[in-house]
């Protein structure tokens, strides 16, 4: 949901022994990027809605939520116009393989946590990785 150039999305972070989901797409200029699904927030949807809505969506995952991990912002620009995105993230964990992907992702990858820690294209994702990775470890 866009509100006076602030987009609100939800994201999450789905994890199953040694593995983590991560979806490729390709960034404004056709280039590749490795990352974990989100997208924004349907009017009336709660985070928590939108990131299994999407995580379903665009991997063809079922999943359960197993806790808030974090709130990230960034700008962007499209179209000569600037917006601030916020992007709440959850950490999940998948119940079935029940749909195919939507036509947004590229490719939907289980990608063992280290080589994932390499793959993600930015930053900010393989801090979100090692954060759900530790919160992961803190809960068994």
């Amino acid at each position: 949901m866009t509100e006076g150039g602030l987009v609100r999305s939800a994201g999450g972070v789905v994890l199953r022994p040694q593995e983590v989901l991560l979806i490729r797409v390709s960034d404004m200029k056709g280039r590749p990027v490795w990352s974990f699904p989100k997208g924004r927030l349907d009017a009336g949807e709660t985070p928590a809605q939108a990131a299994v809505r999407e995580v379903r969506e665009e991997t063809g995952w079922s999943c359960r939520i197993e806790t808030d991990l974090s709130t990230t912002e960034y700008w962007f620009q499209r179209e000569g116009h600037r917006f601030r995105k916020t992007v709440v993230w959850f950490k999940m964990a998948p119940v079935e393989l029940s749909g195919v992907p939507d036509g947004e992702v590229e490719e939907v990858q289980w990608v063992e946590h280290t080589e994932a820690l390499r793959r993600l294209t930015y930053a900010s994702d393989a801090a979100l990785l090692s954060h759900a990775l530790e919160r992961d470890l803190s809960s068994r």
